[in-house]
């Protein structure tokens, strides 16, 4: 029931965000004004505040090197999975290889990590290398995306943090943390009242966008392969991994457990900035998030 507990709020606010857009409350416009949002203001503000406050001292190596190397694994086989079995633009894969790897560490890993793991302490790291690793290299192939002949520019990745809101936040929120810099009241309850409307705003962006779409004939093969990659292939490399390494047990149950999380709702976001990839991603999402808790459960017993 706990771990119930813990996914009943996104379903909830998913399901308002579908009701409001089915009803006419958002305007015709709505979900991608709230995608926007979140995008550009609240998803920010959110990144900074939790890598300001994150000490970067004292992380766990190996633990971290096996979930990295899940995740490596996993988005780099949706990736290539999305040329090679669905014929994907290249534009698309970027979000097809977030969909099946990039884990919804926020707020339904927050609440898990707490009722399996006890604590949040390897949580944040995993927040950590999605953020500054996992993340600019998807914007980076996204960005390419936009670029009308394709190509990979120095000087337009060079300026892709000050462009996107996402990477200089990221980036701000670490160099304050190294250099143990707070900042002034006032500016520090404005950014918490952002980051406090990103994960609703996303939630509800995402339930208004199921509204309307109508499924392609290959994207129950998609989803089929994306939830598999997802809630089986990821867990399982990094089980493998962590016994690799030699991980104890409390290391490898707080890897699995991560590795098993659904898909974030910050893939739907950036498909839906970006143009490409809406219905794989924002479907991707509710349905690993559905599934996942079978996962989760059956992690939690055989490791727990």
């Amino acid at each position: 029931m706990r771990l119930v507990s813990a996914f009943v709020p996104i379903w909830i606010l998913t399901a308002l965000g579908y009701a409001a857009c089915r009803w006419g409350l958002l305007g015709e416009t709505g979900a991608s004004v709230l995608g926007r949002f979140v995008f550009h203001l609240a998803m920010p503000s959110a990144l900074f505040l939790a890598l300001s406050r994150m000490p970067l001292s004292g992380l766990a190596g190996r633990s971290l090197l096996a979930f990295g190397v899940s995740t490596a694994a996993v988005v780099g086989l949706g990736w290539l999975g999305a040329s090679r079995l669905f014929g994907r633009e290249p534009g698309e894969r970027p979000i097809w290889g977030m969909a099946a790897g990039y884990v919804n560490s926020a707020n339904l890993g927050i609440p898990i990590a707490t009722q399996v793991l006890g604590d949040v302490a390897f949580l944040a790291e995993v927040v950590l290398l999605q953020v500054l690793v996992v993340t600019p290299v998807i914007l980076v192939a996204l960005d390419r995306h936009r670029d009308p002949a394709g190509r990979v520019r120095v000087r337009r990745i060079a300026s892709l943090p000050v462009r996107n809101p996402v990477i200089l936040a990221s980036l701000l929120g670490v160099a304050c943390s190294a250099a143990g810099l707070q900042l002034p009241s006032a500016a520090n309850a404005s950014l918490a009242l952002l980051s406090g409307a990103a994960v609703p705003a996303a939630l509800v962006a995402l339930g208004a966008s199921l509204h309307g779409t109508t499924p392609s004939r290959a994207e129950p093969a998609e989803l089929a392969v994306i939830t598999a990659l997802k809630l089986v292939v990821q867990p399982v490399i990094a089980y493998a991994a962590g016994l690799a390494m030699h991980l104890s047990a409390p290391q490898l149950l707080a890897v699995v457990v991560c590795a098993g999380l659904p898909t974030a709702q910050n893939t739907f976001i950036f498909a839906q900035e970006y143009g490409v990839g809406e219905t794989v991603a924002n479907r991707a999402v509710m349905v690993t998030t559905t599934l996942s808790l079978a996962t989760l459960a059956a992690v939690a017993a055989l490791l727990g």
